[in-house]
């Protein structure tokens, strides 16, 4: 074997080519998987970066024989027979093999190697080429001359350090061809080229599916007259091009991939569908004097997580010191956003905006509540100005943004020229200069009185398309600059003392469609530092190239200019992605904007948070690593008992914050001894540890849990206890505290049983039971301490014990006795029979008896046998111990809040009650009449949506409705899961519900001050009624004058926020649409007595864009001949709107035809004359009411 090397020199061009991408690995029979293999190594994953791939036939799969797709191909042009070159030819073979590459990467090194083989069916199962170097580093080719797994031969490409050689962290990207070839006749070969980027992990790569072996001596290749291999000789050459890696990620998998650690920088987590979220806060992040400002925000008095202001100072604190990527949980929680808000994806202009509104809120008196202002926001003025005449109407605005038309422009400056274009207004469409000039011909346009230092350009990539009648995303190509001078822009006088030349400082950009994409950002720093691609919780390196070229959109471009097309069918491949919104900030400000942000411009009360609660954490993890060191012991004692008003000795899973009668917990090492665990509860007890006794707690078979047996070997650690006590079903040891009653002469405790003696033996003369007190009085049952008895004892016997116990003295006053039941388990609890012994009864160590006082009239002697009266039974109150551990057991704490649109909540509040989930509607109801004062039947329930707290439907009363089958209804399954089960909405009505089922519920909102005063009202009409009645209701639920005192009221439907038909008055209520709004108001003046419907036009309110409707629409009298002017007037009456709000209405006339095209009118144009029967007047104003709703896809930010 032999070999030689080439230097084919350090070309100094860079070559950009786009690989056609196959849609499946068989389908063109193409080779198009990346290969990193090492027989004796256990690979990772395969780079997921397209590897560049020339070869018409084969199929590439990895080394373990697994296919992969995420690979681009290359087609060649011509057939390999075809080719005018020779494998000797190393300068037109690398032409021929080294396609140029999308990324364009700086071209470092060409070298080409060949290695000599002989004698190949001599060779090894692997063989290694020798080593040779290339961009300083060596090589060799990696050969399976029988395949590797496959029945073709395969050959790689991979470094030639030894284990120890290898520099720390190295990476070395490269494109190479491997080239097999006849070294008899070299216009005999067969080749594949890839990219790849080499390191520890990765240091192999390359062609399983190289060739198949039949085809490599024993046929000639593809019509030519010799094979591959003559005489068991091959030639294979690697031409192997060293590329620059300028942002260290070229070709990178990101496997462990630490942005912080690249970068110096963090990225931020998607939540679902945040990207574009995401991009806008890295935006702001990274303009420095805006961090700064919102640090200045006082928040130490406000730290909640519903301040959107210091929930932002949080993330940016986070992004400033974190190491990881940071969550915006906290920032979108604050904006009152749902899980649903979360994964809808909306308008970034909106909400920089609304962010800026809010920040603004919370910086008001405070000296810096115009920082902002200051930064963002510039003056543009809209003006009419006469040619002819010295006159001119003009109206100044502040902007925060710019938005500009990318259909129709090539690049940024042509836009901003097209958005400053003067319309001439003559002929026909002469403007009205007043009474002294009349209509004159003017100029009309806008122009920009300043720019901020920081400037927020939107690109209108999302339009209208009126054919395809929707909104489409514009793909075409669109230049910006890195710098560009706004001064052209600018009125004459307005103030240039210094340049208003403004360089670039982010792009964020949108890749994909309309309907679905994805959103990331480019920004650089610092001043003259790096650009950065910030891609949610990733960061990473930017050349220039993928700021500038790589976001004007249009066609993929190859480097000599031309469009890249699909094979075969010529059609330009159009970029997915685009910028959509540019920031650039003015130079001579850029140093201010961009000031460094240090630890002390943090706010302290924000610094002094993260400490404590990174302090926290890391006693979290100390604990969690120390967990395994210790165990959790619940410890029941006589006050705990007494305190415990449920079934068994207490509930283990509450704690005493929550109960008093719960366990007291102790965290204590596994390996203490159970005699350091006694003398830790004794001192809480304030007992001799000697006085104290534990008993292990098991569950029984009927799933209680009671004390077993006492712990009587104290030298036993804690884990051995837990380890030997039966029918443990807890995490922690569950025991009993005994403290004894008596002890001897030395100090000792006398146990009543399970004593042990002096020969080891132990006694036991007596069981422990448990008492328990059910208080008829109150209601109520408590704890009431334990008693020791013998087994051969009476029932009966326990009366004495009772009574010393209770401090009732010896005797009950006559008619009185005692009721002796056992809790045997919630379900079941049984009356015990005076005179049978407890051995009769069954009963052991750890039982529970219930007693109770009870009035008994001429009844036998005994004991749990009188009956309740029937006076007593159909009252609430519950008259024996059994009726208590049911209601115990079907118990039910129910919280029942105001109906949010139906309800006072002033006059109703939100409070909870006890119920029985066995108790009926009529009962449930009456409880809650009870409880707020009003007539049981005038009460109607709804039940809850679990996710968003909102009312679903009202509750039927039905026959066999319980309080169970309402909060948990019968096949409660998926169609249920979002109702919450605890917890019910309450409605009072003026009517009962029975005579509401003969009503129709509507829903009216009337206009009591033209448009901006909108009440609503639930009306309830008879399912019989007309349009007449509805306004008879109306009149009397909002306690409005009559018609015949105020005037006419007319009823019509909005939908959509636009009007949508008049309802007469004779129109039946049953029929009215549920879809649609319902709107009342007075009818003016002006219109009484018209009935012709072409003399209206339909007004409705728009945002920018007349798709964005909003607001309350309605129809106006338009009147023959009437300026503009004056129908204002008229307007501005009607509206109810006034002032400066009403001189920021702009007025259009909306064709249906073109309805993304409004024309906006002048004063002294005629209403009448513009507008068509079918057109709308659109009112073009900012939507203030949107922040307030909530739903229907708004964006609004509540913290």
């Amino acid at each position: 074997m032999g070999n030689s090397v080439f230097n084919m020199g350090n070309p100094t061009n860079r070559a950009l080519l786009t690989p056609s991408r196959s849609p499946s690995p068989r389908t063109d029979n193409l080779a198009n998987l990346p290969i990193r293999i090492k027989d004796d190594q256990n690979p990772q994953a395969p780079s997921p970066n397209a590897m560049l791939v020339d070869t018409p036939e084969e199929h590439i799969v990895e080394p373990n024989g697994v296919d992969n797709d995420d690979v681009a191909i290359i087609t060649p042009e011509a057939d390999e027979k075809e080719a005018p070159v020779l494998a000797t030819d190393y300068k037109a073979m690398k032409e021929h093999v080294l396609p140029a590459l999308i990324d364009e990467p700086p071209i470092l090194e060409d070298q080409v190697h060949t290695w000599e083989i002989k004698g190949w069916r001599n060779l090894n199962k692997k063989e290694h080429g020798p080593t040779f170097h290339a961009g300083g580093f060596p090589w060799r080719i990696l050969l399976f001359p029988y395949g590797n797994n496959v029945d073709q031969c395969s050959i790689y490409l991979e470094h030639g350090f030894e284990a120890d050689e290898m520099p720390e962290k190295w990476s070395c990207c490269v494109q190479f061809a491997l080239v097999l070839w006849n070294p008899n006749d070299p216009s005999v070969f067969h080749h594949h080229s890839a990219h790849h980027r080499f390191t520890k992990e990765e240091s192999d790569w390359g062609f399983t599916r190289f060739l198949e072996l039949r085809r490599l001596f024993s046929q000639p290749y593809d019509g030519s007259t010799r094979p591959l291999g003559e005489n068991e000789s091959v030639n294979v050459s690697a031409y192997v091009r060293i590329v620059e890696d300028e942002t260290g990620v070229l070709w990178h998998n990101f496997n462990n991939y630490d942005s912080k650690q690249e970068t110096g920088y963090v990225g931020l987590k998607n939540q679902g569908a945040t990207c574009y979220l995401n991009s806008l806060l890295q935006s702001l992040y990274f303009t420095n004097a805006f961090r700064k400002i919102i640090y200045q925000i006082p928040t130490e008095q406000d730290e909640s997580m519903m301040n959107s202001a210091y929930t932002l100072q949080r993330l940016f604190y986070q992004l400033q010191t974190s190491n990881t990527a940071v969550a915006t949980s906290e920032l979108t929680k604050s904006f009152g956003w749902e899980t649903r808000h979360i994964f809808e994806q909306q308008d970034v202009q909106e909400l920089s905006r609304k962010l800026m509104e809010r920040m603004e809120e919370k910086m008001k008196g405070t000296p810096h509540e115009k920082a902002l202002a200051q930064m963002f926001s510039g003056k543009i003025k809209t003006f009419i100005s006469c040619i002819n005449v010295p006159y001119e109407s003009s109206r100044v605005e502040d902007f925060w943004d710019v938005q500009l038309n990318v259909s129709g422009n090539k690049n940024l400056l042509e836009s901003f020229q097209d958005y400053i274009q003067v319309e001439k207004l003559d002929g026909e469409n002469q403007y009205y200069a007043g009474d002294e000039y009349k209509l004159q011909d003017a100029n009309k346009g806008v122009i920009f009185q300043s720019f901020p230092d920081v400037l927020h350009l939107q690109l209108k990539r999302f339009e209208y398309d009126i054919q395809r009648d929707t909104m489409m995303k514009i793909n075409a190509r669109y230049e910006f600059p890195e710098e560009f001078d706004a001064a052209p822009f600018l009125e004459k006088d307005a103030d240039r003392s210094e340049p208003w030349e403004y360089e670039l400082h982010g792009v964020l950009v949108h890749s994909g469609d309309l309907n679905t994409g994805h959103y990331y950002a480019f920004l650089k720093p610092t001043k003259d530092g790096n650009w950065y691609k910030y891609d949610d919780d990733k960061v990473t390196k930017a050349r220039k190239l993928e700021v500038l070229e790589d976001n004007f959109g249009g066609p993929f471009r190859l480097p000599n200019g031309q469009i890249r097309t699909l094979p075969q069918k010529k059609t330009p491949i159009m970029r997915p992605n685009s910028a959509y919104m540019l920031v650039y900030i003015r130079k001579s400000r850029v140093d201010q904007i961009l000031t460094p942000v240090t630890e002390e411009d943090t706010p302290p009360h924000l610094r002094n948070r993260f400490a404590e609660e990174l302090a926290a954490r890391e006693a979290r993890r100390k604990e969690r690593e120390e967990q395994h060191l210790y165990i959790g012991v619940k410890v029941v004692t006589d006050a705990t008992f007494q305190q415990h008003g449920g079934t068994d000795l207490t509930y283990f899973d509450l704690t005493p914050d929550q109960d008093p009668g719960a366990p007291i917990y102790y965290r204590v090492l596994r390996q203490d001894t159970m005699e350091q665990l006694v003398t830790k509860i004794a001192a809480d007890l304030g007992q001799d540890p000697r006085r104290v006794r534990l008993w292990i707690m098991v569950n029984r078979q009927n799933k209680t849990v009671r004390p077993d047996v006492p712990i009587m070997d104290l030298a036993l650690t804690v884990e051995e206890t837990y380890s030997k006590a039966t029918a443990q079903r807890d995490e922690s040891l569950r025991v009993w505290a005994e403290v004894a009653e008596e002890v001897n002469a030395d100090g000792e405790p006398i146990w009543p049983s399970h004593q042990a003696q002096a020969n080891g033996a132990i006694v036991k003369d007596n069981i422990l039971l448990f008492l328990k007190w059910f208080d008829v009085e109150s209601q109520t049952l408590r704890g009431a301490g334990h008693v020791y008895v013998r087994l051969d004892k009476k029932v009966e016997d326990l009366v004495p014990v009772i009574l010393k116990k209770m401090g009732w003295g010896e005797k009950l006053p006559s008619g009185e006795k005692i009721q002796l039941w056992e809790e045997i388990k919630p379900t079941m609890v049984e009356p015990l029979r005076g005179k049978e012994t407890l051995k009769a009864e069954e009963l052991q160590d750890g039982d529970i008896i219930c007693f109770q006082r009870t009035h008994v009239h001429k009844s036998r002697l005994g004991l749990g046998e009188s009956k309740p009266s029937e006076d007593a039974k159909s009252s609430d109150r519950l008259t024996d111990a059994r009726e208590y551990y049911d209601f115990l057991y079907h118990r039910k704490v129910v919280r029942f809040c105001p109906h949010p649109q139906k309800a006072d909540v002033q006059q109703y509040p939100q409070f909870e009650l006890v119920l029985s989930s066995k108790m009926s509607y009529d009962k449930l109801s009456e409880k809650v009449g009870e409880h707020i004062g009003v007539e049981p039947t005038h009460i109607r329930f709804y039940t809850i949506n679990a996710a968003n707290g909102n009312p679903r439907t009202a509750v039927k009363k039905l026959s066999n409705q319980t309080v169970e089958r309402i909060l948990t209804p019968p096949g409660y399954g998926q169609m249920n899961l979002n109702q919450l089960s605890d917890a019910l909405y309450y409605e009072v009505l003026d009517i009962s519900l029975a005579e509401l089922d003969t009503k129709k519920s509507i829903k009216v909102t009337w206009l009591s001050e033209g448009i901006t005063k909108e009440d609503q009202y639930d009306l309830l009409v008879t399912k019989s009624g007309v349009v007449e009645d509805l306004i008879e209701a109306l009149v009397k639920k909002a306690k409005i004058p009559s018609e015949e005192e105020a005037g006419q009221i007319r009823v019509f439907e909005v939908s959509n926020n636009k009007w949508y038909r008049d309802l007469e008055r004779n129109y039946p209520v049953i029929s009215i649409n549920e879809y649609t709004t319902v709107v009342a108001e007075r009818k003016p003046e002006e219109e009484i007595g018209v009935t012709d419907p072409n003399q209206y036009i339909t007004v409705f309110h728009f945002q920018n864009e007349p798709s964005r409707a909003h607001g309350m629409s309605f129809r106006f009298l338009i009147k023959e001949g009437e300026p503009f002017s004056e129908t204002k007037k008229r307007l501005e009456k009607r509206l109810g709107i006034k002032g400066k709000s009403f001189e920021k209405i702009k007025f259009a006339v909306v064709r249906r035809a073109q309805f993304s095209r409004p024309i906006y009118l002048q004063d002294d144009d005629i209403l009448y004359d513009k507008a068509e029967r079918e057109d709308y007047l659109g009112l073009d104003h900012v939507d203030r009411s949107r922040s307030a709703r909530n739903g229907g896809g708004d964006l609004f930010l509540k913290g």
